[in-house]
């Protein structure tokens, strides 16, 4: 099943003004691929929002964060619908009432699936030939990573830390009930979400995914392809990513992921990486790529010390990198997720390859007029945000600013002084000249703070948020497609 608007591109899809909300499928009301997914889509497309953006799709650690994932390429066995496979002929109501949790219906399916006609069998194997790149790795990492109680891969016996070819080939035997069920998920996952962006697209929705630039340490990727990443022979760090002190830390953030080999990748024409956006653009019609200013030049931070302090800037190839995307996905289908301290050099890669840039509004009111947050600024090729998930609510935000910076914003977005916020902001990015205007769904319902769904710097509490149907206020659909009208999008 392709979708009908796969050849799209950014040049394309942001082509003309569009509206888009920012909901992860873990929120969801069910948190799956399931009835609530396709009620959203019906949803959109009532409002007229044409897009959808998400946050990645893999298998997170316990911490829950998708941008910390165990597969750059694999999917989250825990979107997986099971009501879906109820009607795929693969369970049965009775399967899922019996069954004590998610996994064991999936097992259930699987067993099933072994019966099921010759087109859904072929289908399968379609998908194991697609994606053996790196679905043979994956399912092997997990496997072995369950049977060693969810200990980090550098701290299995060394046998298998280091990909000795008979210890791998002894697991493979040994776990090969595992790593079955595994490869079967996978492929369920895929066939959901292949599904729900066919129905999207006939809706006339995009799907916009988001791209991390860097890997989580504990990851298949790393395990299996360690010459890309900068870690010792035993697996440890050398080096991490994160960001310098500034305004907002004095000690920076120290995110702990391995830094790219990137002489090795560009060696081999970048191939790890063509890869790995190839499998984004089978997933959606339009990708966010995570901080760009990191292509251009990365914060290095010796993998001992505790903060970001004591780091430095290297050289990224990026001009190399884009030059080498361009010509494989010509016109480029990203995003450059371009916040933070951008140097004019970072900027001039962006341009270069006219990839859209983001545009934060709970941003733009901190200094004086020549913010290029604020929308007097803004540029055709950009998308607007009222905040993002790294963002307080723009309820929570409005509430916890000074009254004289509360005057402030409403002096600027030119209403009374008693606004019924977020409303105000909403208007101001649907307003925007930017062609891609998005809204976190949780403006679109006027939550506060307590809705947020991720605070920057922490490791608890995030990840968990989900709406209801029944926060969604009578007439909303209407209210939203009057201003999606109203500002051409």
């Amino acid at each position: 099943m392709n979708s009908p608007l796969a050849t799209a591109n950014s040049q394309l899809i942001l082509g003309r003004r569009r509206a888009g909300i920012l909901l992860h499928p873990t929120s969801l009301p069910s948190g799956e691929l399931g009835a609530d997914a396709y009620r959203f889509v019906d949803f959109l497309s009532g409002a007229g929002i044409s897009v959808w953006q998400v946050l990645p799709l893999g298998p997170t650690h316990e911490d829950r964060s998708p941008y910390q994932c165990m597969s750059t390429h694999a999917g989250s066995e825990l979107l997986i619908n099971l009501a879906l496979l109820v009607e795929w002929g693969w369970l049965t109501e009775q399967d899922i009432a019996a069954q004590d949790d998610h996994a064991t219906a999936l097992r259930k399916a699987r067993q099933a699936f072994s019966q099921a006609p010759a087109a859904a069998q072929r289908g399968y194997q379609s998908f194991l030939t697609a994606h053996h790149h790196w679905l043979n790795d994956y399912v092997l990492y997990r496997a072995l990573r369950a049977r060693h109680q969810g200990v980090a891969w550098w701290d299995w016996p060394v046998a298998v830390r280091d990909r000795s070819d008979s210890a791998l080939a002894q697991a493979r035997v040994e776990l090969a009930e595992t790593i079955e069920q595994i490869r079967f998920e996978q492929f369920l996952f895929f066939r959901q979400w292949e599904a729900l962006r066919h129905y999207a697209n006939t809706k006339g929705v995009l799907l916009f995914g988001d791209l991390p630039i860097f890997v989580a340490h504990d990851s298949a990727e790393v395990w299996a392809q360690r010459e890309y990443f900068a870690i010792d022979t035993h697996g440890k760090l050398l080096t991490v990513a994160g960001v310098p002190p500034d305004y907002f830390s004095e000690t920076g953030q120290r995110w702990g992921n391995p830094h790219y080999r990137w002489e090795r990748m560009q060696d081999d024409g970048f191939a790890w990486w063509l890869a790995r956006l190839r499998t984004q653009l089978e997933l959606y019609d339009l990708v966010r790529i995570d901080h760009f200013r990191g292509f251009e030049a990365y914060w290095e931070i010796p993998a001992e010390e505790e903060t970001a302090v004591n780091g430095r800037w290297v050289q990224a190839p990026g001009e190399a990198f884009f030059a080498e995307l361009h010509r494989r996905f010509d016109p480029l289908p990203l995003i450059a997720e371009d916040l933070g301290v951008i140097t004019p050099e970072v900027d001039a890669l962006r341009r270069k390859y006219k990839l859209p840039g983001m545009k934060i509004l709970q941003f733009a009111f901190d200094g004086g007029p020549d913010n290029p947050y604020l929308p007097h600024h803004h540029e055709r090729n950009s998308v607007v945000y009222t905040g993002t998930h790294d963002n307080n609510t723009t309820v929570g935000w409005f509430e916890s600013l000074s009254a004289e910076s509360r005057a402030h914003v409403l002096e600027y977005l030119g209403v009374g002084t008693e606004p019924s916020m977020p409303w105000p902001l909403i208007r101001a990015a649907f307003a925007s000249v930017a062609r891609l205007a998005v809204l976190p769904m949780q403006d679109v319902l006027e939550l506060d703070a307590e809705h947020r769904m991720n605070m920057p710097g922490t490791t608890k509490g995030n990840w968990n948020w989900r709406f209801a149907w029944e926060q969604l206020p009578e007439g909303l659909a209407d209210r939203l497609r009057k201003m999606v009208w109203m500002y051409g999008r």
